[in-house]
């Protein structure tokens, strides 16, 4: 393992322009030293692969850190409760973020392991996958969450993204189950052609799973009861509809961590002034060095 304070090498960091975030005894910021990093590698262990029953590798349960390829490559937001402690000891949450120019470096976006995200790389300006987003179970409150999302609306500003996307998990492996959310994703909130991401046609699943008789008719989208989708949905995908988010075409299993992935869009020009601005202009906690 890398020790201690060992500081990420640049251009991997940018911790120092990014600053920092508090309220009360949370600050967000990006992680600074390489210790702080498997910190998050840590949490990500303990959430995806102790609570959600993934499936680790043989290294990965030596080490009992979820890693890849791509850490590398990405600038890791934390959520720290300086009152743990106000390096890795106070790490309770985590977003995985890789730029465009570092995924170049990385040999692509992890989201292309499951997608063709062809439309999404043709959008010019900076683009940015989000990823690996866990916060520890003491820890999933309101509070919590909206300091993460503060975050990433510091980073979309201070980078000027004008794309955000990712892939997004349902809790399972069985897409008949996970119809109705499957179903009203596509039918709610399908991207248009222009962004429409599309799984890899060897790992393809049908998200549309009402038959080919009822999609025929304007009473099929009916059939399904949005209001009970939506409540169902997992809270981030959740989130990333009040955003204005919208999802590519069919969905990928990944038995690894016991999911069903779709691929996320967020066009930051399009999102809502309610929410996303909420997060950037919020006169609640204060701003380290780094924030406009």
């Amino acid at each position: 393992m890398i020790g201690g304070a060992t500081p990420l090498p640049k251009p991997h960091s940018g911790a120092a322009d990014f600053g920092s975030i508090i309220a009360g005894s949370l600050e967000v910021r990006l992680a600074a030293t390489a210790a702080e990093v498997e910190a998050a590698q840590a949490l990500r262990y303990r959430v995806f692969y102790e609570e959600m029953s993934a499936q680790p590798s043989d290294e990965t349960r030596a080490t009992r850190r979820d890693a890849d390829r791509f850490d590398t490559w990405c600038d890791h937001l934390l959520v720290i409760d300086r009152r743990r402690g106000e390096g890795p000891a106070g790490v309770i949450g985590t977003y995985r973020l890789l730029r465009r120019e570092a995924a170049a470096r990385a040999g692509g976006f992890y989201t292309q392991t499951e997608f063709d995200i062809t439309p999404l790389l043709a959008m010019p300006g900076p683009i940015l996958e989000l990823g690996r987003s866990c916060v520890d179970a003491e820890y999933r409150t309101r509070p919590t969450m909206q300091l993460l999302w503060r975050g990433i609306a510091h980073y979309v500003f201070l980078h000027d993204i004008r794309l955000m996307f990712g892939c997004a998990s349902l809790p399972g492996i069985d897409p008949d189950v996970l119809a109705p959310s499957l179903s009203y994703l596509y039918h709610y909130h399908l991207a248009p052609p222009s962004l429409r991401a599309r799984a890899l046609p060897g790992r393809y699943v049908e998200m549309n799973r009402l038959s080919p008789s009822e999609i025929d008719t304007e009473a099929a989208v009916a059939q399904l009861d949005a209001r009970a989708a939506l409540a169902a949905l997992p809270p981030l995908i959740k989130g990333y509809l009040r955003l204005g988010g919208l999802v590519g075409e069919g969905a990928v299993i990944d038995p690894q961590f016991n999911t069903t992935d779709v691929c996320i869009i967020v066009v930051t020009d399009r999102v809502t002034d309610k929410y996303f601005n909420h997060y950037r202009l919020s006169g609640s906690g204060r701003h380290g060095s780094g924030q406009p």
